[in-house]
């Protein structure tokens, strides 16, 4: 085999890779966006209406090729399927390196949205530099034979070729930094969007739950509402026949959040000491709530006291 045999034949699953890739990120974005939301790369040249089913299109196309490339790669999808295949992938990126110019002298303040929400830095020289050799690349596929089992000497040889094409598209590719950014990125608790029914379900989840659960007359809570990291969360209850309120607060995190629990009195707002309950031993076992600070009516207590000057938001 031939180094520039091997060469053609890399080019092979580095294009399916780069356009299932791409489908990829993009299909997740597409998922995420509203019905008009999706306003990246290309996509940002169309209506407003137009862009979610331009950016759907664009990810069959893109599919149907790096499956396509992947098909005909060897005797399965030789002679016209396999060329049909590759010319369409070189055509791509050929459109591709236009819409990026035109993207570039119009909108020059929108990325090239290559791979979805990642892509979002303005186009710039390396990304039509990328776009480019990409073109090239399914050019070079066109008329090549079907591909067999390599020899050893021979994988050694491609793959080799293959990881030399790998750094050069990573140094043209802007979204490796974007990418390093965002996995050295941990967003502040207090700027997480947490949805109540996920926080509700987390609830539902933890030890405090089952131990204090059984006290609630409601399965409906009476008020949910968030102050920074915590989500209190009020179920209706009753302490010796007086109506009484059982509040959670739950820390606002992914995994096994933090819970803290306190029986409180509706009419006053003091926290009442847990009803006693006997042990299995038939011996009086006394339930106290967590250590925490008096709060107002009808407000959970946490580990550590909540500021009164920091504005309270109701989520619910």
């Amino acid at each position: 085999m031939t180094l520039l045999t091997s060469v053609r034949e890399v080019q092979i699953p580095l294009l399916a890779a780069m356009l299932l890739g791409a489908c990829g990120t993009k299909l997740v974005q597409v998922l995420r966006a509203g019905p008009v939301g999706v306003a990246f790369g290309p996509a940002a040249l169309f209506p407003a209406h137009l862009r979610k089913p331009a950016a759907l299109a664009l990810c069959s196309v893109e599919l149907g090729l790096g499956a396509g490339l992947v098909l005909t790669a060897g005797k399965f999808g030789a002679g016209p399927p396999a060329t049909a295949i590759r010319l369409a992938s070189c055509l791509l990126f050929v459109v591709a390196s236009c819409a990026l110019i035109e993207l570039r002298a119009n909108r020059p303040e929108v990325g090239c949205g290559c791979f979805g929400e990642v892509s979002k830095a303005p186009v710039s020289t390396r990304a039509l530099t990328r776009s480019a050799l990409l073109a090239l690349a399914g050019l070079a596929t066109i008329g090549l034979k079907p591909i067999g089992p390599p020899t050893s000497m021979a994988a050694i040889q491609l793959v080799a070729i293959l990881f030399v094409e790998m750094l050069l598209i990573g140094a043209l590719s802007p979204e490796i930094g974007e990418s390093l950014v965002r996995l050295g990125y941990s967003e502040p608790c207090e700027f997480r969007d947490v949805p109540a029914q996920r926080t509700l379900a987390a609830l539902h989840r933890t030890r405090p739950w089952r131990r204090y659960s059984p006290l609630i007359t409601s399965d409906t809570p009476v008020d949910v509402w968030r102050e920074l990291c915590w989500r209190y969360v009020v179920y209706p209850s009753s302490h010796e026949g007086s109506p009484a309120e059982l509040v959670f607060a739950v820390y606002l995190q992914q995994r096994r959040p933090a819970v803290r629990a306190a029986l409180v009195a509706s009419a006053t707002g003091q926290v009442l000491p847990w009803p006693v309950a006997p042990s299995r031993r038939g011996r009086v076992r006394l339930r106290y709530a967590p250590e925490a600070p008096q709060l107002g009516a009808g407000v959970a207590a946490t580990a550590a006291p909540v500021r009164t000057d920091m504005p309270v938001s109701t989520d619910v």
